[in-house]
């Protein structure tokens, strides 16, 4: 098998092995570890646990719930109380094996049991390998928001086995899809050098129909990226890794407003035509570079509007916004412009009804 690596240059720096066959890695990784605490969910565990658990002397597993409602404080003490009833000390390692939601759930548990046990993130889902399980955010939702309560806690490794993408669901798959479109317009305002937009260009029909070779590739430029943003701002303080966050002003409001409806990578693609209509309205970027912008999720099959986006009140997701981890006391949005990618506060009202409108809101 072919795995390609991505180092993640942090201290201490860490390993994502990508490939078909990823998983076989593991008992490798975690031969010397005493006991191993394995958080999963139900569907996922009974697909891959097999391999997980071969030449492991000592694990155990874990099983969350499904979607969002997972994601809670509810669910890590829960997680914590096993993790002691198991006996899992500091020197001992928790392995995430699932989506985003187990990323999320599993890595923030680490991070707080005994003050922080190692997680080995082994993502199954596209969103959670080319983003999630990866730079170290873990995090929970409180009905507030999502993922307001969390840490940043770097994993040991990440191990991304593309071959369980093949076990996806059409939405789920398409779900991720809106990741890697945000990191194709990521690559085009500020990383050069990754191939990534002439990848989608070129083989779109390949990547709708999941083809394994092209997956890999795939998977690997959005790791480099989101490796490379990482190292450059480990703790989000600079303002550097809150580019990640193109799209997602809106999108984290629109999932807390309607539920969890949507999925991530939906809301996301919606939030990505939102952020360009609102940089070109705000007169950041030309009518044309947006429209070409909006062309990378249109031919990805994602979403462009919010469903019943006329009953959907703008006010109503602006209070949310309002709330946004990246605010300084009002709006902010990662917007792109002449100099790249950048954190702009509280643009125009009169853009930011024109960016509504462009996403369906309000009629």
């Amino acid at each position: 098998m072919t795995i390609h690596r991505v180092g993640v240059a942090l201290e201490p720096a860490y390993d994502i092995h990508i490939g078909a066959g990823a998983l076989d890695l593991v008992p490798e990784m975690l031969s010397e570890r005493r006991r191993v605490a394995i958080v999963s969910q139900s569907a996922i565990a009974d697909l891959y646990l097999d391999s997980i658990r071969s030449g492991l002397a000592n694990s155990e597993v874990f099983l969350i719930g499904d979607g969002e409602e997972a994601k809670s404080l509810s669910t890590v003490e829960g997680l914590c109380r096993n993790f002691a009833e198991f006996g899992l000390l500091r020197g001992d390692v928790v392995v995430a094996l699932g989506g985003g939601v187990v990323g999320d759930t599993a890595g923030f548990a680490a991070s707080v049991y005994y003050r922080g046990v190692d997680v080995l993130q082994v993502p199954t889902s596209l969103l959670a390998q080319v983003d999630a399980a990866i730079g170290g955010k873990t995090a929970v939702n409180i009905p507030e928001g999502k993922n307001l309560v969390g840490a940043f806690h770097q994993p040991i490794a990440v191990a991304v086995d593309t071959d369980t993408l093949a076990s996806l669901s059409p939405r789920e798959y398409r779900s991720g899809l809106g990741e890697i479109a945000k990191y194709a317009l990521i690559s085009d305002f500020g990383i050069s050098g990754t191939g990534l937009i002439e990848l989608l260009n070129n083989s779109t029909d390949l990547v709708l129909a999941r083809d394994p070779a092209v997956l890999a590739d795939l998977v690997a430029m959005c790791c480099e990226i989101k490796a490379q943003v990482v190292a450059a701002d480990p703790y989000e303080r600079t303002g550097i890794r809150a580019t990640l966050n193109l799209g997602h002003t809106l999108a984290h409001a629109l999932e807390t407003r309607g539920g969890y409806e949507l999925t991530h990578g939906e809301a996301v693609s919606i939030g990505l035509i939102f952020a360009v209509e609102l940089a070109e309205a705000a007169g950041r970027i030309s009518a044309e570079t947006a429209k070409r912008y909006c062309s990378v999720a249109s031919s990805l099959g994602l979403p462009l509007e919010v469903p019943g986006g006329s009953e959907v009140k703008a006010e109503d997701l602006l209070a949310i916004m309002r709330r946004d981890k990246k605010a300084s006391g009002g709006l902010t949005f990662v917007l792109p412009g002449k100099d790249g990618l950048q954190l702009v506060d509280d643009p125009p009202t009169d853009a930011l009804a024109y960016a509504f409108r462009c996403v369906g809101v309000g009629g």
